[in-house]
């Protein structure tokens, strides 16, 4: 392997920063080298020297590999449950919170710690979570790869180096020791691979995979503990602003466009990923974009395509040996293709992350069932109803044998990190609109005019005029007619869309194959939510039913089978009344929090 000069190599940093810790008395770090806050140009060097499988692409961004694991492994996430914050958290057979004693993460923390002290040098970045002053915390990451230092220099928001030599004790500790396994006979260990968060210790510890993403979804699962305790609502949503200073914030699972839709040439982005709905405001969470990159075309991304350069961390992409550029529509190694970049790579990125009160949340499903109308407004409870629900659906012929579209359903549209109960999140977001004016809106960028293979993709210029028709208002002055089933309100025109796309019944062309899809898709909805069986312990019973009322109202089966759509219009729930969103709690309740 290629090894640099040791003239070459930049200086170990002062490492007193680091053993004064009282992380690192606690946990017994003592690494030979330290390498603190790097640049990307002195990162580049040393990935290129000392990791294999780590090129310089043709645009300058640098590719390298995860690894045996190429994307996150939430089955191997474990929780720390302790005295004094089991009662908030959510756990059960539906929650993403698996058990971890405190013990048992101290022991893999020692195996960590015990693999960073035998590297010839270790990275440390140093750096912030969340743009609002008031909210920032001091995050410290400790790992063996240069590639996932810079990562992390991407992904969290950098330090001036003022603020830097000032930064002192850190409030959350990443130990990324991905490239030794856990020990699969530890207990609650299933694999050997295992990410520990304790929030006692405020720590985390990575062991058994180099996957980068496990660390900056770990500094997300911490604030969806952390920020609603404090009355703020952290969300999985993309978020972009418009010359009138109007919000939008965009919730959308992996296919759904939520990227592409946020990214918007003419609203500056605020943040692509993480965001927090605070007291006075939005704020980002993070310092970069994690984009999926899979596909991309200059064509179509054209933001996110001229990101990739000099900075941008590749992750798991096929390139050309000899000219090194890439092949973005190549799963030769993995669908799941990544690109890590500072938000400053993305033209008009709104500096500082921070924004006003949302005006509008878009709710994004790809629905290859192809019976959602592409656009509809949502009344408070089906607001709540929705996000708890975070639909979308995977098309046929990803496995042998499966002919039909997949339903997904991810809680919040980011079940894997959340720490309380859905319902808790939904009643701080149905508040926060009510006392904002905020209204909600369904938008599929799934199919029309049938199923996945029979019917045909909405264009994403038809989403596009969608989008611009809520960001202008112009859909505040046009008739709604409710839809069957779930009882959305859907437009009646949009200025740019075919008066027909916003019916979707009128462009199947067998009405009974319409009728018995749309009520199957609502019986999925009903047996996904009773997961949440048990939000009436966390919310209250009053709110437990008030999010049960906005969701479908499906007939059985036979019915469809006898009378078609005659049977379906009367099996949808009750028009919401015109006029303000009442609070989740009823009209005199204060936002709250967790």
């Amino acid at each position: 392997m290629l090894r640099m000069s040791s003239d070459n190599l930049p200086p170990g940093s002062d490492p007193s920063f680091l053993l004064d810790s009282r992380h690192t008395k606690e946990s017994g770090l003592s690494p030979v080298v330290v390498h603190r806050n790097l640049s990307p140009p002195q990162l580049y060097e040393l990935a290129l020297a000392f990791e294999p499988g780590t090129f310089l692409t043709s645009t300058g961004a640098l590719a390298t590999q995860s690894g045996a694991k190429m994307g996150r492994s939430p089955k191997d996430k474990r929780i720390v449950r302790d005295p004094d914050t089991e009662r908030e958290l959510w756990w059960g057979p539906y929650s993403p919170n698996y058990v971890m004693d405190d013990r048992t993460f101290l022991t893999n923390r020692e195996r960590a710690v015990d693999y960073l002290n035998t590297q010839q040098r270790v990275f440390v970045v140093d750096a912030f979570a969340n743009w609002e002053p008031a909210s920032r915390l001091k995050v410290r990451v400790v790992c063996s790869r240069a590639y996932h230092a810079l990562f992390m220099t991407n992904m969290l928001i950098r330090p001036s180096e003022q603020e830097l030599a000032e930064f002192g004790e850190p409030d959350f500790v990443i130990y990324n020791a991905g490239a030794f396994p856990a020990n699969k006979y530890t207990n609650y260990m299933t694999s050997q691979t295992s990410i520990d968060l304790s929030l006692k210790h405020r720590e985390m510890v990575i062991l058994g995979t180099m996957y980068a993403g496990e660390m900056k979804k770990g500094v997300f699962t911490l604030m969806h503990y952390l920020m609603p305790m404090q009355s703020k609502l952290s969300l999985h949503s993309g978020c972009n602003v418009g010359a009138a200073g109007d919000v939008t914030l965009f919730f959308g699972l992996s296919g759904t466009g939520k990227t592409t839709l946020s990214a918007d040439p003419h609203r500056p982005l605020i943040g692509d990923d993480e965001h927090v709905w605070g007291d006075n405001g939005v704020f980002n969470i993070e310092g970069g974009c994690y984009a999926k990159c899979i596909g991309l075309r200059p064509e179509t991304e054209p933001e996110i395509w001229d990101a990739i350069r000099f900075g941008t961390v590749l992750e798991n992409v096929d390139l050309d040996p000899c000219s090194r550029q890439v092949d973005f529509s190549s799963q030769r190694l993995t669908e799941n293709t990544r690109a890590a970049y500072p938000i400053t790579h993305m033209r008009g990125a709104h500096l500082p992350c921070t924004a006003g009160h949302p005006r509008n949340v878009v709710l994004l499903a790809c629905d290859a069932f192809g019976v959602l109308p592409p656009v509809s407004r949502l009344s408070p409870e089906q607001a709540m109803y929705h996000f708890i629900s975070g639909y979308t659906a995977k098309v046929a012929g990803t496995e042998v044998g499966v002919t039909e579209p997949v339903a997904t359903f991810s809680a919040c549209f980011g079940s894997a990190f959340l720490m309380m109960h859905p319902y808790k999140y939904a009643m701080m977001l149905a508040d926060k609109m009510a006392q904002h004016g905020t209204t909600a809106w369904l938008v599929n960028t799934g199919w029309t005019g049938g199923k996945y293979g029979v019917g045909r993709r909405i264009p994403l210029r038809t989403t596009r005029a969608i989008i611009d028709a809520i960001h202008s208002g112009e859909l505040d002055s046009v008739p709604f007619e409710p839809t069957p089933v779930f009882g959305l309100q859907a437009p009646t025109r949009v200025a740019g869309v075919a008066p027909e796309l916003l019916r979707p019944e009128a462009t199947w062309a067998d009405p009974q194959q319409f009728a018995a899809t749309l009520n199957r898709l609502g019986h999925m909805f009903v047996r996904n939510f009773e997961h949440f069986s048990d939000g009436d312990a966390f919310v209250g019973g009053m709110l437990a039913s008030r999010i049960r009322g906005g969701g479908p109202c499906p007939v059985p089966e036979e019915e469809v089978e006898q009378l078609g759509m005659r049977a379906l219009r009367t099996a949808a729930p009750a028009a919401p009344a015109d006029g303000p969103a009442a609070p989740a709690n009823g009209p005199a309740a204060p936002t709250r929090g967790g």
